[in-house]
């Protein structure tokens, strides 16, 4: 019996890979370094900040990743939310979710200040029980103990979650945490990487994710 759902945010939830590359390509600009086309950002993502700069400059330059982190985080966390947008449905989607009484939360490998002005400015007339993005000492996904704390802070059991995401990597945090692994198909990696990492289900549209937990709340 699934009673509450966990999100990944970029690509399941938000729309983020336009300011993605318009971030780092301005960057990388500055710089004197090569960018990338928005497709190629799709999967450089996923994996928090100093993995997606290690992916995008230079081979030469990856000693410096540590260095550029904090250049690269100003300008990410002076951008807010920009022009990134939540997937068509997922509003009145979650909107319903809450009003059924479903825990939900959000848990992101986005630097944790990013994911929670992120969700606040995005949607802010829903209310998560639990919103974490990276922190300094805390394991990123796929690990799952952030996921596990959004599970706790449901109230609920990480076996009574379903776990929401677009890649690989949430597809083995939900396996991880002992939770229904629901591949999101809209987002940035698409069908076949989810299939391959081993989810359970996989949805068209989060309209679809009403009709996954239609059938498993059905009853007790």
């Amino acid at each position: 019996m699934i009673k509450a759902v966990i999100f990944d945010l970029d690509g399941t939830l938000v729309d983020t890979l336009g300011d993605i590359a318009t971030i780092m390509n301005g960057y990388l600009g500055s710089k004197g370094w090569p960018g990338h086309t928005i497709a190629s950002y799709r999967q450089m993502v996923g994996r928090g900040l100093s993995n997606l700069i290690r992916a995008a400059i230079p081979a030469t330059q990856t000693h410096r990743v540590a260095q550029l982190y904090t250049e690269v985080y100003e300008v990410y966390e002076a951008m807010g939310a920009g022009e990134s947008l939540p997937y068509p449905g997922v509003t009145e989607t979650l909107s319903i979710l809450s009003a059924r009484g479903i825990g939900m939360a959000v848990v992101s490998n986005k630097p944790d200040p990013i994911t929670r002005n992120m969700v606040e400015k995005l949607f802010p007339s829903i209310r998560f029980a639990f919103v974490r993005g990276g922190l300094d000492g805390k394991p990123s996904k796929p690990d799952p103990a952030s996921t596990l704390e959004a599970a706790l802070a449901c109230g609920v059991l990480p076996s009574e979650c379903g776990f929401v995401g677009d890649s690989d990597i949430d597809m083995k945090t939900a396996q991880a945490a002992g939770m229904l692994a629901i591949g999101a198909a809209w987002g940035f990696r698409g069908e076949q990487e989810l299939r391959e990492a081993g989810a359970d289900i996989i949805i068209e549209s989060m309209e679809g994710l009403l009709k996954i937990l239609a059938t498993k709340t059905a009853s007790a």
